[in-house]
């Protein structure tokens, strides 16, 4: 539910502001026209998802999964989201708080820091959990990405604070995430019924691995940590920050592969926006995740780029604005969106055969939630090729759940862009049917 006013007013001022109301026809953004008439959309052709590069037809999972998956992989990553390192050696992982009960006894706290480098004083991240207390074997879990530090992110005082970063333009210094007396977070998170349903919930501040800004490398992040002498910023096919984000969600992977209370092969994850492309690039690059659920992901997510509508790879990519989440390569494909060698349905298929729900808004236009239908919809041949069934006869209306609980499932709320409450009821049901 809801938890305040304050709630309310800051979702209305953050459509206004980024403009999710009725499209503007003459809306430029980064000093370019933003398309919102259907009849300019394509037309396109998309990148054949069951044809290897030596021209011979994919015919079996078997096909996919040890020839064209990895084709296809290799794409994404050196033309979209960069190459990233492999795991950490000196990755170690420190439980502060391994076990507080909350919630009137209905669950446990733990917090957890996970260490990247040897050096514990930088490159670290702080995982927050919630775990039901009645539970006699390892539980599912749901993994958020939050733009929040955790003791913002959800209602607990006790919550540890920590340090954030402020927005584009107003300061490279990071800030300790204080709160007020009685201030409830800006978005409700839905914890006890999650646990009531014997599902576990952690939190993590994406900053805490690679600031969201255009200095973000030099300032501190983990891609700094990693680049080679003399070299100041990423090469053309090296990671930006969604990739860096996403590497460090696969650094959390590794230590809840190693704690007790959770099972690691029942872990879902979830993000909204850049997060939404980064929880989506995850579970394509780390098959350890079983569950993705993509909240507005839109452009260089799941909505497709040949399909010019909303946001598309001139915008995203300008230097005003956040060429930086992605690999240098992706800005080459800015004129001609037809010349990028993959597309949105490529990097949904990836995921399969595991879980993906799609959550869009009607009004999100610049998300483009009907290019995530398609790109959806375009996606199903690989499904088809593990005997999963998933249906997309038409797109469906706002608040329509009926192509929701499916293996590739598609929701698009009543509203704009990011999660609202009832979004929460929606994810709840779908893991308690797949997790």
């Amino acid at each position: 539910m809801i938890r305040s006013v304050e709630t309310l007013l800051f979702i209305l001022l953050f459509a206004c502001a980024t403009g999710y109301g009725q499209p503007d026809p003459n809306q430029r953004v980064a000093g370019f026209p933003v398309n919102y008439d259907e009849a300019k959309a394509g037309p396109y052709t998309l990148p054949d998802l069951l044809t290897l590069e030596n021209g011979q037809k994919v015919t079996s999972k078997e096909m996919w999964t040890h020839q064209r998956r990895h084709e296809i992989h290799r794409l994404f990553e050196t033309t979209q989201f960069g190459k990233t390192p492999p795991k950490p050696v000196d990755l170690s992982f420190k439980v502060f708080e391994n076990g507080t009960a909350v919630f009137g006894g209905k669950a446990i706290r733990k917090q957890v820091t996970i260490y990247f480098t040897k050096d514990t004083t930088d490159h670290k991240v702080d995982i927050l959990f919630y775990l039901p207390t009645k539970m006699h074997e390892k539980v599912p879990l749901l993994l958020n990405i939050s733009f929040g530090s955790n003791n913002k992110a959800v209602d607990d005082p006790d919550v540890k604070a920590g340090l954030v970063w402020p927005r584009e333009g107003k300061g490279v210094v990071r800030m300790l995430a204080t709160r007020t007396g009685g201030e409830p977070p800006r978005h409700a998170i839905p914890i006890e019924d999650m646990v009531s349903n014997g599902i576990g919930f952690a939190t993590l501040y994406y900053g805490d691995i690679e600031p969201d800004l255009k200095k973000g490398m030099q300032l501190g992040g983990i891609r700094k940590y990693y680049l080679k002498r003399g070299q100041t910023g990423p090469e053309a096919d090296e990671w930006g920050a969604i990739a860096a984000w996403s590497w460090g969600l696969s650094r959390v992977m590794d230590y809840l592969e190693t704690d007790n209370r959770v099972d690691a092969k029942r872990v879902a994850l979830t993000g909204s926006s850049r997060l939404g492309k980064t929880v989506l690039w995850t579970g394509a690059n780390d098959p350890r995740f079983k569950m993705v659920l993509a909240s507005c992901s839109g452009e260089g997510g799941a909505a497709l780029s040949r399909r010019d509508y909303g946001e598309n790879i001139k915008h995203m990519t300008d230097t005003s604005r956040y060429y930086y989440q992605f690999a240098p390569n992706r800005h080459s494909y800015s004129n001609d969106f037809n010349s990028c060698p993959v597309d949105a349905h490529e990097l949904i298929a990836l995921m399969a055969p595991r879980y993906l729900l799609l959550q869009t808004g009607d009004t999100d236009y610049w998300s483009d939630p009907k290019g995530e239908f398609l790109a959806a919809r375009a996606a199903q041949p690989v499904y088809d090729l593990f005997g999963v069934r998933n249906l997309f006869p038409e797109m469906p209306k706002a608040g329509d759940t009926s192509l929701a609980y499916q293996p590739l499932g598609y929701y698009m709320h009543d509203g704009g862009h990011g999660m609202i409450p009832s979004d929460w009821q929606v994810f709840i049901e779908y893991m308690k049917k797949f997790l």
